[in-house]
């Protein structure tokens, strides 16, 4: 009785094991696994030594030689998120980015600009909201964001993906090259190519730029080039370090030509450094829900199920075994079966007769 009780809670247990293994890998990880609404704001640093690069003070145009530094700032807007509204309510977070560039030797600020978007929570992918806006230090101005902006996925791919580029401002492929070891984890490596596509610029300024850097030229286009590289970490999508190879160019239609940026962007050691421990550890939060716990739990389950089983089926057998043992009587004897032999066959003690029981008188009778 006993084995059959344990059994049965043991196999109670290996359910509920099962079921807990079930709801944390197909409900709470998938919850987990996007960007939380209390997203802590973050900033990535990256370094262009020996740059070339268009200045542009009090009206006077010059190109200068120096190290640059490019400041990414990314932070949620909780009040435009919570005003979301239809499909991105619930599923979207909105993104508040600014990147400022400054020549290191002076701290003069070279180029700015800000901008707001919706991104989805899972994919991290640009949605599509109406109000997104780009302001890129002359006036604020409608922009259509597109594809992986600032991150990518959740259980990042080994595949093409669409990555929005500002100066373009659209969304062009990133394909994948390869894994490679970056900041102590397995990254997966991306990398988009734009060749010599030509710029909308506004044509007071592109003036101001072909008057003073192409005398003799009365127009001129602006072409842009970049090989922009990116390590991701492919458990949250992050990025662990960014590379971007930077040329603009004036180019008028007689063929002359001036640099007005050569660069090569790159993450700083301390930003790949913070960027890979914070992967690590939402990796190993993601891992432990999704995975370790889950097969853990399951494991669990399955060896109660077994046990519990086990114990069941033998305190059956033992209440079957019990069910054939023959009754016993009061006196502790065992009663012998009314057919296991005849009546008169039966042994049976003698008993004395009247005869014997009376005693025998000595000596004669007398008259």
């Amino acid at each position: 009785m006993r084995s059959r009780v344990v059994g049965a809670l043991l196999v109670g247990f290996g359910v509920l094991a099962l079921v807990f293994a079930g709801g944390l890998a197909f409900v709470v990880a998938p919850q987990v696994a996007q960007l939380p609404y209390d997203m802590q704001p973050t900033q990535s640093v990256a370094e262009a030594p020996n740059a070339e690069f268009l200045q542009i003070t009090n009206g006077v145009a010059k190109i200068n030689t120096g190290t640059l530094r490019s400041t990414i700032r990314v932070q949620p807007d909780s009040k435009a998120t919570a005003d979301l509204e239809g499909k991105l309510d619930g599923t979207a977070l909105v993104w508040v980015v600014g990147q400022e560039v400054v020549r290191t030797d002076t701290n003069e600020v070279v180029s700015a600009y800000s901008t707001s978007l919706a991104v989805d929570r899972k994919t991290g992918a640009a949605q599509n909201w109406d109000k997104q806006w780009l302001d890129t230090g002359n006036e604020r101005q409608s922009v259509t964001y597109a594809g992986q902006t600032y991150k990518f996925p959740f259980g990042t791919e080994k595949k093409s993906y669409d990555m929005f580029d500002r100066d373009l401002l659209k969304a062009q492929p990133m394909q994948f090259v390869k894994t490679e070891q970056m900041g102590g984890l397995e990254t997966y490596q991306f990398t988009q190519e734009i060749r010599d596509e030509t710029l909308d610029f506004p044509a007071d300024r592109l003036a101001l730029l072909v008057g003073q850097l192409l005398p003799g030229s009365t127009s001129a286009e602006l072409k842009y080039s970049n090989t922009r590289t990116v390590w991701v970490d492919p458990t949250t999508g992050q990025y662990i370090s960014v590379q971007e190879r930077q040329q603009k160019s004036l180019v008028a239609p007689d063929g002359k030509s001036v640099t007005l940026l050569n660069a090569v962007f790159s993450y700083t050691n301390e930003t790949v450094a913070k960027a890979a421990d914070t992967a690590k550890s939402n990796g190993d939060k993601l891992n432990l829900v999704g995975v370790t716990v889950p097969i853990g739990l399951t494991v669990l389950g399955l060896i109660l199920l077994v046990l519990g089983t086990l114990l069941v089926v033998r305190g059956r057998r033992q209440t079957a075994a019990a069910a054939q043992v023959p009754a016993q009587r009061k006196g502790g004897r065992h009663v012998a079966p009314a057919d296991s032999a005849d009546a008169d066959d039966a042994p049976t003690e003698a008993l004395p007769t009247a005869e014997a029981a009376e005693p025998e008188k000595s000596g004669s009778k007398t008259d």
